[in-house]
């Protein structure tokens, strides 16, 4: 791909695109799901899904560099030829339609289980699409800017866990390293719907203009998350007992009924209004990844694609408003997004190893003749 210089992007920035992407709803519930697989141990689990994300990250770096400048779509053509290729490149362009659909829906349950029980999801959902529409067609610099800036506007509320942290029972935690194997695995697999955004590099990376300081960015917003998702985890399994976690659904947006001012009683309110700053960078990232996808294959306008899409999505918001639709609807979007994030960049790699020995045995044969 040939990326005009205006519409390009510092390799620094990656570290806010891939953090955005990675903490948004998943983040408010994901102690509670760890807890029911790997129990006191769960700090654990959030230890070896981190590591492994940093392994794939490498294993997709690695791959990104086997080629010039291409993304996924690009990479998939160049295996599998047109047809395949492009039927694999859709099921990307399905995942970020679903996973952006689960965010708004999730978001608005929170919205309304916490704020307005009343609210409608269909006038919840009309905001968040217009914000997400606005943002995605001022193009991906606007979009970075806004992750960037979001970023800084949401992070103080880590200063409200103090409270919280202050009244750990630290017995909470005791037997240590009692959890065997294979629940430790599968707490770290809990973890998967939270650590979900990795994958947007496989489609930025053309747009980056200084390729090579993009590790250290990469692998810091990889380490970021797992640190913020490690405290909250320990902060919710310290402050609330086994029972306490197991059955609050959003275990951590709990923690801060407990912060106190003389000058506003319920803080919790206050926090999930400002979740939305952590959920647009999430909607507007997908957005694009679906809408640049669809114009990548099917060479479909971006702009049309954006209105085209937001309307079926508008309709879902307000069709699909029970718990158990969502919960079923994020439970799908995790088993393949499972597949295609954490499974799919290993099996992808020595494809791209294969073909481009098979390219260099056709070239030294070229060159001889």
């Amino acid at each position: 791909m040939k990326v005009k210089s205006n519409i390009s992007i510092r390799a620094f920035y990656l570290f806010f695109i891939i953090t955005s992407l990675q903490l948004g709803v998943g983040v408010m519930g994901v102690p509670r799901f760890i807890y029911l697989e790997a129990g006191a141990d769960s700090w654990i689990s959030v230890l070896i899904a981190t590591s492994y994300i940093l392994v794939v990250l490498f294993v997709m770096i690695f791959i990104l560099k086997q080629y010039d400048n291409a993304d996924i779509f690009g990479i998939h053509r160049d295996l599998f030829g047109k047809w395949l290729g492009n039927l694999i490149s859709s099921v990307y362009i399905i995942y970020f339609i679903a996973t952006l659909f689960s965010v708004l829906i999730t978001y608005i349950e929170v919205v309304r289980i916490f704020i307005f029980p009343t609210l409608s999801p269909l006038v919840m959902g009309l905001l968040m699409i217009i914000l997400a529409v606005y943002s995605t067609l001022g193009g991906l610099r606007i979009m970075v800017g806004v992750c960037f800036l979001f970023f800084i506007l949401t992070h103080w509320l880590l200063l409200l866990l103090i409270e919280p942290a202050a009244q750990i029972d630290w017995d909470h935690f005791l037997p240590m390293f009692q959890t065997p194997i294979p629940d430790l695995l599968k707490g770290a697999r809990a973890t998967s719907y939270t650590f979900f955004g990795i994958e947007i590099l496989f489609l930025i990376y053309p747009f980056i203009q200084n390729k090579k300081g993009m590790h250290f960015p990469i692998y810091m917003a990889a380490i970021w998350s797992g640190l913020l998702v490690m405290i909250t985890t320990i902060i919710t399994l310290g402050f609330f007992n086994g029972e306490q976690v197991a059955r609050r659904e959003w275990s951590l947006l709990s923690l801060f009924k407990f912060q106190q001012f003389s000058f506003i009683e319920r803080l919790d309110f206050v926090v999930v209004a400002e979740w939305m700053m952590v959920i647009i960078p999430n909607i507007i990232l997908l957005l694009w990844g679906a809408t640049y996808g669809m114009k990548r294959i099917y060479k479909l306008p971006q702009k049309v694609s954006i209105y085209a899409l937001a309307i079926p999505l508008l309709i879902g918001c307000w069709l699909l408003d029970e718990h158990f639709q969502i919960q079923w609807i994020i439970d799908k979007i995790n088993e393949l997004g499972f597949w295609l994030v954490y499974v799919y960049p290993f099996f992808l790699l020595p494809i791209v190893l294969i073909k481009k020995k098979w390219k260099q045995h056709k070239r030294g044969e070229k060159n001889e003749a």
